[in-house]
C-alpha cells in the first residue's frame, strides 16, 4: 500500500494530479462540442496559435499569459469571422491562421537569441512544474468553462445540430460561436504550460471521440467524455511517476489508448448479433460471410 501511495507524499505531484484532473474534465467537456461540430482541428490549431503570442510576451519582458491570451482570442475571433463571412471552410481557415501564429513564435525564438529551453514547457508541457499562478489560472478557467457549458448548453446544442432552427428561435448563433471559441482559447492557454502546445489537441479530442463511439446520447456523451478525460489524466500522471516519463506525453498516450479500447469495444459489440424471440433476448457472435444464412 505504501508503494501505491508513494507519489502522493510529494506536494508537487499532488498538485500535478489536481491540475491534470481539472484539465482532463474541461478538455473532455469542450471536446464533445468540438467533435460534434466537426472542428477537431481547432484544438490543434489554437494550441499552436497561442505559442506565437507567448513567445512575443517573453521577449518583451511580459508574462507569457498576456501575449498568449491576446493572440489566442484574436485567432479565435478571426477564424470564426472569416469562416462566417467568406466561402472558405473552417479547417482551411484554422490551418492558415494558427500555423502562421506558430511560425511567428518559431521565428522569434531564432531571431531573439533566447535559449530554446525557456519554451520547452510550452511546447511539450511540464505539469510537475506548475506554479501557484498557473494553478490559479487553471482553476479560474475551469470555473468559467463549467459555467459557460451550464448556461449555454441549450444554445450550444441548437447551434450544433440545427443552426437554422436556432436562428428562428432567436438564438444568436454567431455570438455563441465566438463565445465558444473564446472559452476554448482560454482552456488552451491555461493548459499550455502543463500539457504543451504540441500535445494538447489530443487531450481535447480523444475523450470526446471515445465517448462518441460508446453512446449516441448527447448528455451521456458529455458525462462519459469528462470521466474519460479525468481518468486518462489521472492514470497518465500516476504512471509517469513510476516509469519516469514526461507527464504530458503519458497523459496523451493514455487518451489515445482509451480511444483504441473504445474502438475495439465497438468492434466486438458489432460482432455480436442481438435480437428477440418474443420476450426472450438472444445474442451470439455474428460473422457475415459470402454465403450467409441465419436460421433458428
Amino acid at each position: 500500500m505504501d508503494f501505491l501511495l508513494q507519489p502522493f507524499q510529494y506536494e508537487f505531484f499532488t498538485r500535478g494530479i489536481i491540475v491534470s484532473i481539472l484539465l482532463g474534465s474541461i478538455c473532455g467537456l469542450l471536446g464533445v462540442y468540438v467533435v460534434l461540430r466537426g472542428m477537431s482541428y481547432i484544438g490543434h490549431g489554437l494550441s499552436h496559435a497561442v505559442f506565437g503570442g507567448a513567445v512575443s510576451s517573453y521577449l518583451v519582458g511580459l508574462n507569457f499569459y498576456i501575449g498568449a491570451s491576446i493572440w489566442g482570442f484574436l485567432s479565435a475571433i478571426a477564424i470564426t469571422e472569416i469562416n462566417k463571412r467568406y466561402k472558405i471552410k473552417a479547417d482551411a481557415v484554422i490551418g492558415i491562421v494558427t500555423t502562421a501564429g506558430f511560425a511567428i513564435g518559431v521565428m522569434l525564438i531564432n531571431t531573439g537569441h533566447s535559449p530554446i529551453k525557456n519554451f520547452e514547457a510550452m511546447l511539450f508541457g511540464n505539469i510537475l512544474a506548475v506554479t501557484d499562478f498557473d494553478f490559479m489560472v487553471i482553476s479560474i478557467v475551469t470555473i468559467i468553462t463549467i459555467l459557460f457549458i451550464f448556461f449555454f448548453q441549450k444554445r450550444l446544442l441548437f447551434t450544433i445540430f440545427d443552426r437554422e432552427t436556432a436562428k428562428v428561435y432567436g438564438i444568436n448563433t454567431d455570438r455563441v460561436d465566438i463565445l465558444f471559441s473564446l472559452v476554448l482559447a482560454s482552456v488552451v492557454i491555461s493548459a499550455m504550460n502543463s500539457i504543451g502546445v504540441t500535445l494538447l489537441a489530443i487531450a481535447i479530442i480523444a475523450p470526446a471521440a471515445s465517448a462518441r463511439l460508446l453512446t449516441n446520447n448527447f448528455f451521456k456523451m458529455l458525462l462519459l467524455s469528462s470521466i474519460i478525460g479525468i481518468s486518462t489524466a489521472f492514470l497518465g500522471m500516476y504512471t509517469s511517476f513510476y516509469i519516469d516519463s514526461p507527464s504530458g506525453a503519458t497523459i496523451v498516450l493514455f487518451g489515445a489508448s482509451g480511444f483504441g479500447i473504445s474502438l475495439f469495444y465497438v468492434y466486438l459489440k458489432r460482432l455480436r448479433h442481438r435480437h428477440f424471440h418474443g420476450d426472450e433476448k438472444h445474442s451470439h457472435l455474428h460473422v457475415h460471410k459470402d454465403d450467409h444464412r441465419h436460421e433458428h
